[in-house]
Parts: C-alpha cells; sequence; structure tokens
C-alpha cells in the first residue's frame, strides 16, 4: 500500500485504531471485567475474597504467569449460568467490535468450570450463543477454540474432548494454555493425535516463558498450526527460520508479556524484531480485564514503546488475517477491507 509511506507517525495511533484487525489470542474468561464479574457474583450467590472493584483491581500485580492464574481462576467462580457465558462473551464482542475486529477466535477453558460442577454444555451453548449473534448484530465473526489446561492429566484432556464432542459444531479447534513451566507440550501428543484425526485446528501456547525447546514440540509433536505467544523463539536461530520458512504464525500478546513480567518494559519487547525477520506476528490482547488492555490499547502502547511504523500496522493487520481459520475467500475479503482504510486514510 502506496500510502503506507505518507502517513505520518503522529497519525498512527488513529491508524491503528481504525484499522480492520482480526484477534487470534483471546481468553474468554480473561475479559471478565470487575465490574461485570461482582454483578454475576451478586446475582449468583457467589462471594468473592475481594470486597470491592477496586481491590481486586490492585490484586492485579503479577510477578509471574502463576500468580495470574490464581487470580484468573478465583475470578471464574462466578461464571454458573448459561447467561453468565452469553454476557461475558457479548462483552467482549462489543469491545472487538469498539476496536475494529472483523473476526475473533476465542480461546475458553471448560476444564475450569466443569471442575466445579458446571455443565460442559452450559458453557458452550451460552458462548456460542453470543458467537452467533455477533455477525449480524455487531459486524464480528466469531469462533470458539477449546483449551486443555496443562496442569492438568493427559487422561483429564481426553475427558473433556470427549465431553465437548457433542458439541463439536459449535467449536473449530483445541488450544493448550495454563502453566507452561514444567507442562511441555509432549505430554499432551496424543491428545493432540486424537483431534488431528478429528479435523479439529490446533494451535498451543507455547514459548511464552517456556524455553524455544517447547516450540520445536508444539510443531513437531503436537503439529500445531500456530503458536500462541512464542516470543522467546528469538533466542533460537534454526527456530526462528523454520518459522519464517512454514510461514507459521505467532500470537503475541505485548501488554500480557509486559505484565507477567516476561519483559521488563514494553520498549524490552521483541515484536518488531519478529516481525522484520519476516515472521507471520500478530498483535493480540490475552487477557485484556487484567492485562490493562484490549487489542488496540497493545498496538497503540506497542507503538508508542518500540517505534511501529505504518508499514508495521499494515503487515501485522494483513498477517492477522492470514493467520485466522477463516476461508480463502473470507480472508480476501478482509484484506479488501484493510486496503480500503489504508488507501482512504488522510496522510
Amino acid at each position: 500500500m502506496a500510502n503506507q509511506h505518507q502517513i505520518p507517525v503522529q497519525r498512527l495511533p488513529e491508524l491503528l485504531r481504525r484499522m480492520p484487525k482480526a484477534e487470534l489470542h483471546i481468553h474468554i474468561e480473561g475479559s471478565l471485567e470487575p465490574e461485570l464479574m461482582f454483578a454475576m457474583a451478586a446475582r449468583n450467590g457467589v462471594k468473592l475474597p475481594y470486597a470491592s472493584v477496586d481491590e481486586l483491581r490492585r490484586a492485579y500485580a503479577f510477578s509471574n504467569l502463576q500468580s495470574f492464574l490464581d487470580i484468573y481462576y478465583a475470578g471464574a467462580s462466578v461464571l454458573l449460568r448459561e447467561q453468565d457465558f452469553f454476557d461475558m462473551a457479548w462483552a467482549y464482542l462489543q469491545r472487538a467490535q469498539a476496536d475494529n475486529v472483523l473476526r475473533a477466535e476465542i480461546f475458553f477453558d471448560p476444564q475450569t468450570h466443569t471442575a466445579r460442577g458446571v455443565a460442559m454444555a452450559t458453557v458452550v451453548n451460552g458462548l456460542h450463543r453470543a458467537c452467533a449473534q455477533a455477525p449480524t448484530e455487531l459486524g464480528v465473526d466469531a469462533e470458539l477454540i477449546l483449551c486443555f489446561l496443562r496442569h492438568l492429566s493427559e487422561a483429564e484432556a481426553f475427558d473433556t474432548l470427549e465431553q465437548a464432542l457433542p458439541h463439536r459444531d459449535k467449536f473449530i479447534g483445541v488450544g493448550l494454555d495454563s502453566s507452561e513451566v514444567g507442562h511441555p507440550p509432549e505430554k499432551f501428543a496424543r491428545v493432540y493425535a486424537k483431534c488431528r484425526e478429528l479435523g479439529l485446528h490446533l494451535v498451543a501456547h507455547a514459548g511464552e516463558e517456556g524455553p524455544p525447546a517447547c516450540v520445536w514440540t508444539a510443531l513437531d509433536l503436537l503439529k500445531v498450526e500456530r503458536i500462541d505467544h512464542g516470543v522467546q523463539s528469538s533466542k533460537d536461530p534454526a527456530l526462528m527460520q523454520r518459522l519464517k520458512q512454514d510461514r507459521i504464525p505467532l500470537t503475541v500478546c505485548p501488554l500480557s508479556n509486559l505484565k507477567l513480567c516476561v519483559f521488563p518494559k514494553l520498549a524490552d519487547h521483541n515484536l518488531k524484531q519478529l516481525l522484520e525477520a519476516g515472521l507471520a506476528v500478530t498483535v493480540n490482547s490475552d487477557d485484556p480485564a487484567y492485562f490493562g488492555g484490549y487489542v488496540n490499547d497493545n498496538f497503540v502502547q506497542l507503538h508508542e514503546a518500540v517505534g511501529l511504523t505504518a508499514q508495521h500496522a499494515y503487515q501485522l493487520a494483513r498477517n492477522s488475517f492470514e493467520a485466522s481459520f477463516a476461508t480463502k475467500e473470507v480472508k480476501e475479503r478482509y484484506v479488501e477491507r484493510l486496503d480500503a482504510v489504508f488507501a482512504q486514510f488522510p496522510a
């Protein structure tokens, strides 16, 4: 796009907000804002270990992934009914619309809920109902990706898959999340083999806190199509070449990486390095209610910290569409809308 070279740097925050994009790394439970969490707690008679919204927000001082997960699982305790899951997803999708997200591929963690006695159908049906309404009411295409909690066993992952199969038409793929350290991808190789047989898309968190070896294993044993996070890949030149050569997307989450101390400062983030090395990098929000920003916040703050250009912005947005699991025809329509925004954006 020729216009990329004419857009002054001071106009970039507006461009970043206005440009169409896809979000491919969003945990729906991590979009549960404190206000909605307290409203659901009151509705469902659940007592939270925090006296107020402000006290809860003050607890969002994380030193690592596990310190975040402890609060994340406590917050999920308010989700009990199908309407709760719908309301949570709908609130996120409204934010996605405001951020000009055309497509959202949304992670959900059924084990977090089934372990509390919430039925799989309650979880899936509530989330799917919001996704089904989003295209016509919000102009956002939304799909679900079921994630296995890696700190739990292979047997529990197989059991979760079995519970989910009656709802196979309501999710498009599987992922792997929770504590990466001590739970390498190979623990779930057989689960992923089964999911591959079922025709599900395959993604996995790897190379966030874990070493590049976790990314290699996710690619070679799990045979994933995308790597979620993957920022540690820069420590392994051979891996960088593999990711570039095979055009394996990385769903990077800058504010999450900052909040969980993966990088000491946002200015130290390596997303620009990964992008300029030719990797299919995308920008995402991960758990925006906890990490201080939705997808546009990630774009704008990253731009301010590392100096993204309009060319970077265009490539990141285009990568997000190409990395999505939309059909070829739909991806082409997304890119046409992206091109139109860049062509018409005043220099």
